[in-house]
């Protein structure tokens, strides 16, 4: 459709471009006009403050390089968030970037909330859809949007917001 319009015909299959995603490895959505319809929300649900060379996350994988809170969010495989979503891959809190600190378990993640002095328990975060990309997080967990946009558990609640638009929340 984007590249070849003259091999469309009457009909087209817009594939992942219905979700607002990329189908390009290379062009984003955003520069192809796309906007995502759907966005996986949920909040912090506790907070923690780390000292240096303190572990915490799944195993106590993550250790902690410097003083900061650790925020926890009810999220994890189990929802279908990626399993193998490393430290640094990046949800929103608060309409604000921060990072995955940590492992990534059955039913929680943890974010490194340094860059949000502001964040409490009940913050809100977006772990992919409106104003972070699907495409980000899946390409910081080695996969493809796709495999996120699929992967959701029934036990996520689908609230549609708007015509053509659903929230997914937690």
């Amino acid at each position: 459709m984007f590249r070849h319009a003259e091999i469309g015909g009457d009909y087209v299959r817009p594939g992942i471009m219905l979700y607002g995603a990329t189908p390009f490895p290379f062009d984003t959505a955003e520069m192809l006009g796309l906007q995502p319809v759907m966005t996986l929300r949920s909040e912090i649900i506790a907070i923690q403050s780390v000292q240096p060379n303190d572990r915490s996350a799944m195993r106590r994988r993550y250790t902690a390089s410097r003083p900061h809170r650790v925020g926890v969010v009810a999220c994890g495989y189990a929802d279908g968030y990626p399993r193998h979503a490393p430290n640094g891959t990046p949800v929103l809190v608060a309409g604000r970037k921060a990072r995955l600190a940590g492992r990534v378990s059955m039913d929680l993640i943890t974010v490194d909330l340094t860059e949000i002095p502001e964040a409490r328990v009940g913050t809100p975060v977006v772990l992919w859809g409106e104003g972070l990309p699907v495409d980000d997080v899946a390409a910081a967990a080695s996969t493809v949007g796709y495999e996120l946009l699929c992967a959701l558990a029934p036990r996520v609640r689908v609230h549609a917001t708007e015509v053509g638009r659903v929230d997914l929340e937690l």
